[in-house]
């Protein structure tokens, strides 16, 4: 269980829309909470994977190294 306090407006704006919609305000409270988890986390796993990385390649090196075509998309 959590208990947060929130500003003024946002708790209004957090009441209107659970009024206008039918949801409860702890499922929208819910539903921020996960989004922004997954965002942080997403955010924390690129930056720890950037700081593991010994060796970077352009995508050129990378298809070269794969064997593939690459097509430059700004020579169109």
């Amino acid at each position: 269980m959590l208990v947060l306090r929130l500003p003024a407006d946002v708790e209004q704006r957090l009441n209107d829309l659970a009024q206008r919609t039918g949801r409860t305000k702890s499922y929208y409270a819910r539903k921020a909470i996960v989004e922004a988890l997954e965002d942080m986390e997403d955010v924390f796993l690129a930056a720890e994977r950037l700081r593991s990385t010994k060796k970077t390649y352009t995508v050129e090196q990378a298809f070269d190294m794969l064997g593939l075509n690459h097509v430059d998309s700004d020579a169109k």
